[in-house]
C-alpha cells in the first residue's frame, strides 16, 4: 500500500500497480493501436494511390503520430486514466495526490512513452519501473502520475471486540440520539484496528474518541473504566438497541423500547421489548335466580326506574 496525501490533507491508501500487470496492459493497448494503425494505413494507401511519394510519406508519418501517439493520449484524457488495456487489467492512472489526470498529464506520459516504450521496445520503461519504489516509469515521474490498482481483494471482515462482562448493560440508560454517524464509524474502525496500533497511540486515540462520545451523550465516562472498554460497551449497547428496534418494531430511547405494542403487563422477563399478549379473562358464570322461599310473599314488580342497576333481570 502507498499512502498519498491529498491537497486537503487526507491520507489515501492506494495499491500501486507492478510491472507484470502494467506490461500486460501496455501490450493490450499496443495491439489495439497497431490494429487501428494498419486499418487506417490500408485505407489511406487505397485512397491516396494517385498522390506522389512525398505526399504518401507525409500522410504515413501523420497517421503514425495521430494513431499511435495521439490515440492513447486522447483515450487516457477522456477516460480519466483508464485505457482499454488498463480497464482489462483493473488499473488506472491517477495524479500524485490521488485525483484524476488531465490532458497535460496524458500528453507528457504519451510523449515520453514514445521514447521509452516504442523506440526502445519498452526496455527503459521496464528498468525505470523496477527501480521505482512505486513502479513508475519515466513518463509517470515527469507527469506526476501513478498507476494504481482499482480491483483490490476484499479484506476479511473484522468484528468489534466485546466489552468486559462487568460492563454489560451498564449504559442502558445512555442517550445515544445525538451521536453522529461519522463518530460511530470512527469508533468502530478504532475498535477493529486497535490491536495493530502502538499502545501509546492507541490509548491517545481511545481517550479522544471517548471524550467526543461523552460530550455527545451528555454523560461523562465512568471513573476507572479504560477508554477502549468504554467505547466497546457503548457500541455494544447501540447494537443491542438496533437489534431490539429491528425485532420488536419500535424505537429505542434511553434504553427502553418505545412504539412496540403495549401488552397489558409489559415485556417478557429476560427478553427486552418482547410483546406479551394480554391475559384472556375467564368466563363469568351467569347468575342463577334464587329459589322462592315458601311462606314468603313476593314483592310486586317495581318500575324500571326503581329497580337497582345490578344487571339482574328476574325470570318471567
Amino acid at each position: 500500500m502507498s499512502e498519498l496525501v491529498t491537497g486537503e490533507a487526507v491520507a489515501l491508501e492506494l495499491r500501486p500497480a507492478r510491472l507484470p500487470s502494467r506490461a500486460l496492459a501496455v501490450l493490450l493497448d499496443l495491439v489495439v493501436a497497431m490494429i487501428a494503425y494498419l486499418v487506417v494505413t490500408i485505407g489511406l494507401v487505397v485512397s491516396t494511390a494517385s498522390l506522389d511519394e512525398a505526399a504518401q510519406v507525409a500522410l504515413s508519418i501523420a497517421t503514425f503520430v495521430l494513431v499511435l501517439v495521439g490515440g492513447p493520449i486522447a483515450v487516457e484524457t477522456l477516460s480519466h486514466g483508464r485505457s482499454l488495456g488498463k480497464m482489462a487489467c483493473g488499473l488506472r492512472v491517477v495524479r500524485d495526490d490521488g485525483g484524476p489526470i488531465r490532458f497535460r498529464h496524458a500528453l507528457v506520459r504519451g510523449g515520453i512513452g514514445v521514447i521509452e516504450i516504442l523506440m526502445t521496445f519498452g526496455v527503459i520503461a521496464c528498468i525505470a519501473s523496477l527501480v521505482s519504489a512505486r513502479g513508475r516509469r519515466l513518463g509517470d515521474v515527469f507527469a506526476g502520475t501513478l498507476v494504481v490498482r482499482e480491483r483490490v481483494p476484499v479484506a476479511r471482515t473484522t468484528f468489534v471486540p466485546p466489552p468486559p462482562p462487568w460492563l454489560a448493560g451498564r449504559f442502558a440508560a445512555l442517550d445515544l440520539s445525538a451521536v453522529p454517524d461519522d463518530l460511530w464509524l470512527a469508533v468502530r474502525q478504532y475498535l477493529t484496528r486497535m490491536q495493530q496500533l502502538d499502545p501509546q497511540v492507541g490509548w491517545a486515540m481511545a481517550e479522544r474518541l471517548a471524550t467526543d462520545l461523552a460530550a455527545r451523550t451528555g454523560s461523562p465516562a465512568p471513573q476507572g473504566v479504560p477508554p477502549a472498554a468504554y467505547l466497546a460497551a457503548v457500541v455494544q449497547e447501540r447494537q443491542a438497541r438496533d437489534a431490539r428496534r429491528a425485532f420488536a418494531g419500535g424505537s429505542v430511547v434511553s434504553g427502553q423500547t418505545v412504539g412496540a405494542p403495549a401488552a397489558g403487563g409489559g415485556p417478557a422477563a429476560g427478553v427486552p421489548g418482547a410483546y406479551v399478549p394480554p391475559p384472556v379473562p375467564s368466563a363469568v358464570p351467569a347468575p342463577q335466580p334464587e329459589a322462592p322461599v315458601s311462606g314468603r310473599r313476593e314483592a310486586p314488580d317495581a318500575s324500571p326506574a326503581d329497580r337497582p342497576a345490578t344487571g339482574f333481570v328476574p325470570p318471567a
